[in-house]
């Protein structure tokens, strides 16, 4: 009778050690990198967008309602797919003034990260980018985004975090 007892105080005791027991997030913070470089040779801006994976499949889970794995090679095409077509909606760049056209040229997934590369042609100079980001905005409420600006060897950058999406930088 005794021994019956005592379960009632073991299994509160089971159930806390459990829960500290499972993993902390991977990272308590929601930041996304964008580098725009412009080629000047090749008249176009290279463009790269680095986000959290476990935050970016979220998010396009979230958007498009399927289930998401960036790293399996065997539904790459379909991933694709998904990546395009969020970020062309998340993110646009202006150059002077005008509107750029990006070109969505693909992902990679490295360790935690994923990279999304774009390219924006027919660039010949850059005096100011303005650029709107919300990446992530849909999912993450404290969502930071870090933007870089490259041209002519000259590197500018800056910060938006949410609510705010654009930010301009002049060279």
């Amino acid at each position: 009778m005794a021994a019956a007892s005592y379960k009632w105080l073991v299994l509160p005791l089971l159930f806390i050690v459990l829960g500290a027991a499972r993993p902390l997030p991977v990272h308590p913070f929601h930041v996304s990198v964008t580098e725009i470089n412009h080629n000047a040779a090749d008249k176009n801006l290279e463009i790269s967008c680095k986000v959290f994976v476990d935050d970016f499949e979220k998010t396009l889970e979230q958007n498009y309602k399927t289930a998401v794995d960036l790293n399996k090679e065997s539904v790459k095409t379909a991933m694709d797919k998904l990546v395009k077509d969020y970020v062309l909606k998340h993110l646009s760049v202006k150059a002077d003034g005008k509107n750029v056209v990006l070109d969505y040229l693909g992902f990679e997934v490295e360790s935690e990260a994923v990279y999304v590369y774009l390219e924006g042609p027919g660039i010949s100079a850059l005096g100011t980018a303005e650029i709107t980001d919300n990446l992530l905005y849909d999912q993450f409420n404290d969502q930071i985004g870090i933007i870089h600006v490259i041209v002519n060897g000259v590197r500018k950058s800056t910060k938006i975090s949410y609510p705010e999406t654009k930010a301009v930088i002049r060279f």
